[in-house]
């Protein structure tokens, strides 16, 4: 075939490629107008340079205005009116081109050259790959390239090159900038300071941080550090998290930027550039390295660092840390100036963002120290921090929970009328709602202008669900659809933990309650529905927490099996928690033989039951009180590596207590103290409940003196059931002595608090004043519960005129109790043997 028809044949397959693209992409050209310049060509059918200049305008204007038929028919009317056509003449329209980008019009320029036999040049083959590359039509620029290199008087530049790659780097394809670096390696065009911005950028992607220090290395051999590079380098080091390697980089740039060794310009788009020549370095065999290193793995050996770069293992938030941008002496340096000792605005604004990007770079290390000895250097620099500066600097110390600090320079940008970020509030609302700051936290979310996503008010909501409060949720949900923002799974999940319960704590669960909180679920999953949510595994727990603590048993079946068969049967690993939950509200709602078939299935599904589950199930047993079934339970629990606690044994023990075998328990509560379980007072009161209901003043008397013994305070339960013991028994003195021993015990461990504090006996036992009662509970109502009830049992036992008993030692009560308890150990008892 012919070349020319080679050429056209290609050509026409790459516009219908682009024309596809372009229809599904719906193109839609710029605003703006840019000026032409206008070109010449001579020879036989010479066109005037005002004509062609128009012609090529005229196109633009339709491209400009959108008029694509237009513009192709301008084109095409171009192409027949011109016999004399040179590559010049498209040069302005392939500008726009790729300004704009244009692919599709660029492939149809491409076309009617080939179909007039005009040769391309650099120039437009440069600008025609940039509007292919900008329009994300890698493989058509890569085939232009190989088709042109094919072409004797066509030789693909660096700059070529550096276009795709910058392309590649802009919309993070590694694959199609490895394959570029491969042809550039195949070509042996070198690299350019361009070049190695786009490798550093690639780098980043990658978060290869050897291939930075590697580019590094080799960029210092070949050119001198400028402005740009430096800043470019920072850049890289701290994305990558290096802020040794990025302070040491600030501090060329400061001693460069000191010595009036400034060239920075801006372009008319406001890009900021480095003004001096580029002169691109042929490659050989040492500079192959950055092109082969970038991809292989990421794994590289330390010493490919350059000595200059080489650096302490780790900067540490500790006062012996020494600041790496500068010395003493250089810190107290009056601020950088430009030529003629005036500032020189782009340098600071460079300064500014090298500043910036480490300080942001402290905050994701939570490294504060070192983020508030930067802001003092900038200071120290004349350079005024901004909202940037604060929101990377409140960032950094919100990381170390220095909440004051963060609000002091809060209010310091609030008085020098600085913008407020809403990443910077919703930063401090994140924080001091982990907090359980509440207020604060709503009040800083209240002044955000425009939040995009959920997050800060996840976080609050989370905080009223820990602090059990829904109305302040209601609000901040409130917020939230008053602001059109959309919700996420995450608040989805706190809203089934909010409010698909409606009296627990408060109360128990009635009909109405269960009515209420089933139109509040279906209300947000509907919710959940409109905005394309399913359920998350989170979500599905805490909807059946909901439903349990309502007593919603039928609805709580139903939903394990949608749990079942959203992730359980795919995923038998995720069923072990929803099952707990479920097994839990079974036996609390005592459907035992539900939660027996519950656990089978649990089992068959291949979920491995846990700790948990195994308690729970023993707790099972002791509502239908089977002894044999809890002991069988709890062998396979230690064969399965998980040992019994203390809830355990308590479960045993209340199935052995119920059939009154007080003895057998009692055994069981010895065993517990010889395995070094930790005993608790739950576990006694379960003691004392089934012996007060059975008149087994003997084993009161007896569980008594063991948590004396054992040193664990009694708490008002234990006091009711010991007094309500000896008061069914018709023995109301010992009752009453009983009682304010136990009251003693409670208030302190050594029972002598009244001996410590002799204001209590005046200030609020014997106190004849009515308002006595209340001024107890407001001195002790939070933090001292137990005392507040203690002074309660003894005003009550003062009121009946029983004389008051300043230490429980005292209590002749209390040391008959001893004397029984250490007369079994003496006597050898086999209860007494074991303790």
């Amino acid at each position: 075939m012919h070349k020319h028809g080679l050429r056209a044949s290609l050509a026409l397959r790459s516009i219908s490629t682009c024309k596809s693209k372009w229809h599904r992409h719906q193109y839609k050209p710029p605003i703006k107008f840019y000026s032409y310049h206008t070109t010449t060509t001579t020879g036989p059918g010479f066109i005037e340079p005002a004509a062609g200049s128009s012609m090529q305008l005229q196109i633009i204007k339709a491209l400009r205005s959108g008029d694509r038929k237009k513009a192709s028919h301008l084109l095409r009317d171009f192409g027949r009116r011109s016999h004399s056509l040179s590559v010049n003449d498209f040069v302005d329209i392939f500008k726009y081109c790729a300004r704009s980008p244009d692919p599709m019009f660029v492939m149809e320029i491409w076309r009617l050259m080939e179909l007039k036999h005009i040769n391309i040049n650099n120039t437009c083959s440069s600008l025609m790959t940039r509007a292919l590359c900008k329009g994300a039509y890698m493989e058509e620029a890569f085939s232009i390239i190989d088709f042109l290199g094919e072409n004797w008087r066509f030789y693909p530049g660096l700059p070529l090159y550096n276009s795709i790659l910058s392309s590649c780097t802009k919309i993070q394809n590694l694959i199609q900038a490895r394959r570029c670096l491969d042809l550039m390696e195949k070509q042996l065009v070198g690299k350019s300071e361009v070049t190695y911005t786009a490798l550093l950028k690639l780098a980043v992607l990658q978060k290869n941080l050897p291939a930075v220090h590697i580019i590094w290395r080799e960029y210092s051999k070949l050119y001198s550090m400028s402005i740009i590079a430096l800043r470019k380098f920072i850049w890289s080091f701290t994305r990558l998290g290096d802020l040794k390697s990025a302070n040491r980089t600030l501090e060329q740039l400061v001693a460069l930027a000191s010595r009036g060794n400034i060239s920075i310009a801006r372009t008319v788009y406001g890009k900021l550039y480095s003004t001096r020549l580029d002169i691109p370095v042929p490659a050989n065999d040492g500079l192959g390295s950055t092109i082969l290193d970038l991809r292989k793995s990421k794994q590289h050996d330390s010493c490919i660092l350059s000595p200059s770069l080489y650096l302490p293992d780790t900067i540490s938030a500790s006062k012996e840390l020494k600041f790496i941008c500068m010395d003493e002496k250089k810190a107290k340096n009056p601020e950088i100036n430009g030529p003629n000792g005036r500032k020189h605005s782009l340098l600071m604004k460079v300064l500014r963002w090298s500043f910036n990007d480490i300080i942001h770079g402290c905050a994701k290390e939570k490294n504060y120290i070192l983020a508030w000895k930067l802001i003092l250097q900038m200071q120290n620099l004349g350079l005024q921090p901004s909202s940037h500066t604060y929101d990377g600097i409140i960032r950094a110390v919100v990381s170390q929970r220095s909440f004051g600090d963060a609000m002091r320079m809060l209010k310091k940008m609030q008085q020098e009328n600085m913008k407020l970020y809403d990443s910077t509030l919703a930063t401090l609302s994140v924080s001091l709602s982990r907090e359980l700051q509440l207020d604060l936290a709503e009040s800083l979310l209240n002044q955000i202008s425009d939040c995009l996503y959920p997050h800060p008010y996840n976080a609050l909501l989370a905080s009223c669900d820990v602090l059990n409060q829904p109305e302040r949720a209601v609000r901040v949900f409130a917020k939230m659809r008053k602001i059109k923002l959309l919700p996420d799974m995450r608040t989805y999940e706190l809203l089934f933990s909010l409010f698909g319960i409606v009296n627990a704590p408060y109360e128990d669960s009635n009909m109405l309650s269960q009515v209420d909180a089933a139109k509040r679920i279906n209300a947000i999953e509907r919710d959940m529905a409109n905005n394309g949510f399913l359920h998350s595994h989170r979500s599905l727990k805490n909807l059946l927490k909901s439903l349990g603590e309502e007593g919603m048993i039928r609805k709580l079946i139903q939903y394990l099996h949608v749990a079942e068969n959203l992730f359980i049967y795919s995923n038998p690993s995720l069923g072990t928690d929803i099952y707990n939950i479920v097994l839990h509200y079974l036996v609390e709602a005592q459907e035992s033989h539900m939660a027996i078939q519950i656990f089978k299935k649990m089992k068959l599904c291949g979920c491995h039951p846990d700790s948990t589950t195994y308690n729970i199930m023993v707790d099972c047993c002791s509502v239908i009180r089977s002894y044999r079934s809890a002991s069988l339970l709890i062998s396979m629990m230690i064969r399965e590596g998980f040992c019994p606690v203390a809830c355990t044994y308590t479960a045993l023990i209340k199935i052995l207590l119920e059939d009154e075998n007080f003895n057998e328990a009692l055994n069981v509560l010895e065993r517990i103290k010889l395995d070094g379980i930790q005993l608790d007072v739950l576990l006694f009161n379960t003691f004392l409940r089934q012996a007060c209901y059975k008149g087994r003043i003997d084993v009161i008397e007896f569980i008594v003196e063991f948590m004396h013994q054992e040193k664990v305070q009694p708490d008002p339960t234990t006091c009711e059931y010991v007094f309500s013991a000896y008061v069914n028994s018709s023995f109301h003195n010992t009752a009453i002595e009983a009682l304010q021993v136990l009251s003693l015990r409670m208030m302190s461990e050594d029972g002598n608090i009244l001996k410590e504090r002799k204001n209590f006996v005046d200030e609020f036992i014997l106190d004849e004043d009515l308002a006595s009662e209340s001024h107890i509970f407001k001195l002790f109502e939070d933090s001292e519960d137990e005392v507040a009830i203690g002074l309660l049992n003894l005003r009550w036992c003062a009121i009946v005129g029983f004389p008051i008993c300043e230490s429980a030692d005292q209590s002749l009560w209390a040391k008959r109790l001893e004397s029984r308890f250490l007369n079994r150990l003496a006597s050898g008892s086999r209860r007494g043997e074991q303790l």
